[in-house]
């Protein structure tokens, strides 16, 4: 098949862009010829296989009228951003305007009559109607039953026209250093006695990176160690125990050298950092918020908190989990759990997904020619 593959902006630290890099990966492999529609930030390196498009135009409408021109050079349109049509719609990112409702009940009034004369959001407002309530989009994939309710629930959108597919992990995505999980602690400045707690991602108000804070300042351990990997706005005063790593390559290391996993997230469709995290063995604690917390048990694979900003029930979940992640058949648990749901398992379902459209398209008979070289 021929697919355009769409994406606005660009982030290194982003979870969507680390998504649809290593689904444009497998989507080559498998022999499909691939176009990605993007904005001149996308680095040409960053995608080394099929055809980058980039357009001058950056804003959300302008850029979606941009793919809209140029969409006849392919077969199969698959959105990751809100854009005027498509064939399949992934909303990753969730739905803008629970979002906005949920930033709004923890930010400072002048923020919002701010973000009101802010045009991207009207925008994005726009182009999620006419994807979802306007069916624009003929087919949709959520990463998270979360999301696929609240699509449902805002735009009435058909229950049988959303396929819910999980994010996945490639073993290739991890560049493993040689050594034992001590000489990564020593690496990364922890010592036997600390407790390594990890943040990583972008957008950290989203992302509760706030709450993590004040959950370490409130146990004032001198042992715990909040380590905060990614690019974000730091706060103006913070202790000793919290260590800003800016945009960290080698996050498998990293991650192994931690005991646990914080994402106090308020809205999040599906975190691929927390996904990462429990690959390599580390117990999660997010939020009923996160999609993620779908595949996860409570109390066997980390634990899931009600209410991000509950900083007291987030402080006893740490102190609790600096015990349980020693043990070796957490750990075991945690990883075996992480490698159910890999890029290939992402990619078969979102290819039968695709053929589907495809066949929709051209006709019941049609065969996509990677098909045919199988």
């Amino acid at each position: 098949m021929k697919i355009g593959l769409v994406r606005r902006g660009f982030s290194r630290t982003g979870g969507a862009e680390s998504y649809l890099k290593r689904l444009g990966r497998a989507l080559s492999d498998a022999g499909h010829q691939l176009t990605l529609f993007a904005t001149e930030e996308w680095p040409a390196a960053e995608i080394p296989y099929g055809q980058l498009v980039r357009f001058k135009e950056s804003s959300p409408l302008a850029f979606a009228k941009a793919v809209a021109a140029a969409r006849h050079s392919v077969e199969i349109l698959f959105s990751l951003e809100r854009i005027l049509e498509c064939d399949c719609y992934r909303a990753g990112d969730g739905v803008h305007q629970i979002w906005l409702e949920k930033r709004e009940a923890v930010e400072p009034k002048w923020r919002k009559s701010l973000r009101f004369m802010n045009g991207k959001h009207n925008e994005l407002l726009e182009l999620e109607q006419g994807l979802l309530g306007e069916k624009k989009a003929t087919r949709v994939i959520t990463n998270s039953e979360m999301i696929k309710r609240q699509i449902i629930s805002e735009f009435n959108y058909p229950e049988s026209d959303i396929s819910v597919i999980y994010n996945g992990i490639a073993d290739t995505d991890f560049k493993k250093k040689p050594g034992s999980r001590w000489d990564h602690r020593y690496d990364w400045g922890l010592t036997d006695l600390d407790v390594g707690i990890l943040f990583a991602g972008s957008g950290w108000e989203r992302k509760g990176l706030r709450f993590a804070i004040d959950a370490v300042q409130k146990l004032n351990n001198r042992h715990i160690k909040l380590l905060v990997a990614g690019e974000g706005k730091k706060p103006p005063f913070t202790p000793k125990s919290i260590r800003f790593l800016g945009p960290v390559e080698d996050m498998h290391s990293l991650s192994v050298a931690a005991d646990i996993f914080v994402l106090p997230t308020l809205y999040d469709p599906f975190s691929n950092a927390c996904l990462e995290a429990l690959a390599a063995g580390v117990p999660v604690i997010t939020t009923i918020n996160n999609g993620f917390s779908e595949i996860i048990e409570s109390g066997v694979h980390g634990e899931i908190l009600k209410d991000p900003e509950d900083v007291a029930a987030l402080a006893d979940a740490i102190n609790r989990w600096s015990t349980l992640s020693q043990k070796p058949e957490i750990r075991t648990a945690c990883a075996e759990r992480g490698h159910e749901y890999t890029i290939e398992r992402n990619v078969a379902d979102t290819l039968k997904v695709l053929e589907q459209l495809y066949r929709g398209k051209f006709g019941p008979q049609a065969v996509p020619e990677a098909a045919q070289k199988k």
